[in-house]
């Protein structure tokens, strides 16, 4: 998307019957971490934007993602945005982003 070196959650699997509980909000803390430990300048994620479409899909939800600090920097298919965190400010920012 530009120039900055990012780390990427991609997906997540969460067992059914262990769903709805919380367990990707841990897992997104815990990227969060493994990513600053590793001196990751960014973390992105692709999550599904529910108030677009509900999908049984892995990625996760905008929502989520925007509670743990993420910000949407680009939006190239409707339903799912490229959100990120900047771990260099604890902050995050949009992204210039290349065309």
């Amino acid at each position: 998307m530009d120039e900055v070196p990012v780390w990427s959650i991609s997906c997540f699997y969460i067992r059914k019957g262990h769903r709805r509980r919380g367990i990707t909000a841990v897992l997104i803390d815990a990227a969060i971490g493994a990513a600053r430990r590793g001196r990751a300048r960014a973390l992105e994620a692709y999550p599904l934007d529910a108030e677009v479409t509900r999908s049984t899909s892995f990625t996760g939800y905008v929502s989520t993602f925007l509670r743990a600090g993420f910000v949407v920097v680009a939006r190239r298919a409707a339903t799912q945005p490229i959100l990120r965190l900047d771990l260099r400010t604890g902050a995050s920012k949009p992204a210039k982003v290349r065309r």
